[in-house]
């Protein structure tokens, strides 16, 4: 595979993954495809915009006609999907969006790929359609140990210190589907059609169900980077509710390595899990947030835990997700390379340095939302 199109490229787990792709495989063609919505930041990729083997292409991926032309024009054999409306709120408000892009954006790739590859004397021969989702398709988890509980098992990702399960299962890949929120309905109903494409026209195509991600460049809607933000000007953190629900977080950059081993060596037509084995509760993992950043600025550690707000929980808020990726592990070999502290320290020292990045992006339109979604003290 030579020429590759990275939907969503732009965003934050995208810009990982073709940064990765740019710099690992010179002999690739790489084409970011992104809308560039209100998530989607050029300025993630400065490092590599100049590279030979990278092309920037700004497209709707529900541009059916435009993406079957790409696919003509570029010669494209492997599609790795990201582009998705990706934040739960603002599914909530807007589910419509929701809808179009990560289910009918997903569709149209689909069939344009198939119309595109089907047309060829090799057709689907060398070709591969790589679609990212999440471990929210799943539903929730039952939160059984609210205490926390050792493990039955453990990764490079687990925290040192804070290594509990707050539950007796997990979500595995053949883990029944049921979606609580509009985004997760829209993933899930994204995940049904690009295994329908294999079963029905038999393309080539994985999928993988990933766990929260943490990192550099992710929009601060997001919890992380919204408290460090926070913090470091002394704003409220507004948690949900109590602060009691567990998920699972995985750096970034370990899941775009994820992401290449199972585009180069998984099996067609599998899904793998992705994650860390690394369940924290809210609260917990924003006083660390609350430590890093009070470290890394000069402070008292501690010092801005006055700072957590409690805040009307959000609608349909699910308990718990962990996720167990031992198959993953067990067949591609992959896990993750960075502890938790250490990627923690790492992220909150970037978002320190990159002040004007966050600048850059936090505009008057987010302001807005960010009143809407969290003045409900």
């Amino acid at each position: 595979m030579k020429n590759i199109v990275i939907t969503g490229g732009a965003g934050f787990i995208g810009s990982h993954v073709v940064r990765l792709f740019v710099n690992k495989y010179p002999e690739y063609n790489i084409i970011n495809l992104d809308k560039l919505t209100y998530a989607g930041n050029l300025a993630n990729l400065k490092d590599i915009e100049g590279k030979p083997n990278y092309k920037f292409v700004k497209m709707d991926i529900c541009d059916f006609d435009a993406f079957y032309k790409l696919m003509q024009d570029e010669k494209i054999d492997g599609i790795i999907h990201l582009a998705a409306e990706s934040h739960v709120d603002r599914s909530i408000k807007d589910p419509f969006t929701f809808a179009r892009t990560n289910v009918m954006g997903t569709l149209a790739l689909l069939q344009a790929a198939k119309l595109y590859w089907e047309s060829l004397p090799e057709k689907y021969e060398g070709k591969r359609f790589y679609h990212i989702s999440t471990d929210e398709v799943y539903g929730a988890l039952k939160m059984n140990h609210p205490e926390g509980i050792e493990p039955p098992f453990t990764t490079t990702a687990s925290s040192s210190e804070h290594h509990l399960a707050y539950g007796d299962d997990f979500f595995y890949e053949t883990t029944k589907y049921t979606p609580h929120s509009p985004y997760s309905a829209s993933k899930a109903g994204s995940d049904h059609f690009v295994r329908a494409f294999h079963d029905t026209y038999g393309m080539p195509t994985i999928v993988t169900n990933c766990s929260n991600n943490y990192g550099p460049y992710q929009f601060p809607e997001k919890l992380i980077p919204l408290f460090i933000n926070n913090i470091r000007h002394k704003k409220p953190l507004p948690v949900y509710g109590k602060g009691e629900n567990v998920r699972d977080w995985l750096f970034v950059e370990d899941h775009a390595r994820a992401i290449d081993v199972i585009f180069h060596n998984g099996k067609i037509a599998e899904t793998y899990n992705i994650g860390g084995f690394n369940e924290w509760k809210n609260i917990d993992i924003i006083k660390v947030v609350i430590k890093t950043v009070d470290k890394l600025l000069g402070r008292a550690v501690g010092e801005d835990m006055d700072l957590i707000t409690y805040v009307t929980d959000r609608l349909g808020h699910d308990a718990r997700y962990a996720i167990d990726s031992s198959k993953l592990q067990r067949e591609l070999g992959w896990e993750p390379s960075l502890q938790f502290e250490e990627g923690i320290e790492k992220t909150v020292k970037w978002y320190l340095d990159n002040q004007e990045w966050l600048d850059n992006i936090t505009s008057g339109e987010y302001e807005k939302y960010y009143e809407n979604m969290y003045n409900r003290v």
